[in-house]
């Protein structure tokens, strides 16, 4: 068995008044896990940094683009029977405009921006959950202790 990583996730975000939401896409039926919400993930390509592969599957799955994107301190992972691998995410935190309209990409049948307790009652995944309360404890209450790392970009 290996460890690798081939994977990205990217939690964006917008701000609504002092209220944080998430977006979420729905897994097309015909998809693996079909029908299960979750947050932009998708593949890094050849040579691609992970960073890059966040910001262009968020672009690619909703239509959007980050204002601010930061490393989450917190990496997802998996086990592939396919690949016999231990398949490690790196996760990202990306802000966007409030008032942009995110679209539906055809690997998904259904997008919605929720709140916390909601992505909490619907997402499947323990780890999503977690990095979740990750995100916010450090956005929201630990500012002037230890901020996130911010990627610098050109968008």
């Amino acid at each position: 068995m290996k460890i690798t990583s081939l994977m990205v996730k990217t939690y964006a975000f917008r701000m609504k008044g002092n209220s944080i939401e998430f977006i979420l896409l729905k897994r097309s039926e015909n998809d693996i896990y079909p029908n299960l919400w979750q947050m932009v993930s998708g593949r890094i390509e050849e040579g691609e940094k992970a960073y890059d592969a966040a910001l262009r599957e968020l672009k690619e799955e909703t239509g959007l683009e980050a204002l601010r994107m930061w490393v989450i301190p917190n990496v997802e992972s998996f086990y592939s029977h396919e690949l016999d691998s231990l398949i490690l995410i790196p996760v990202f935190a990306a802000l966007v405009d409030s008032e942009s309209t995110a679209k539906i990409s055809e690997e998904h049948s259904g997008l919605k921006w929720a709140g916390i307790e909601e992505c909490k009652k619907i997402l499947a995944w323990e780890q999503e959950k977690k990095t979740i309360d990750v995100l916010c404890d450090y956005y929201f209450n630990k500012r002037e202790l230890l901020n996130l790392t911010e990627i610098k970009y050109n968008i």
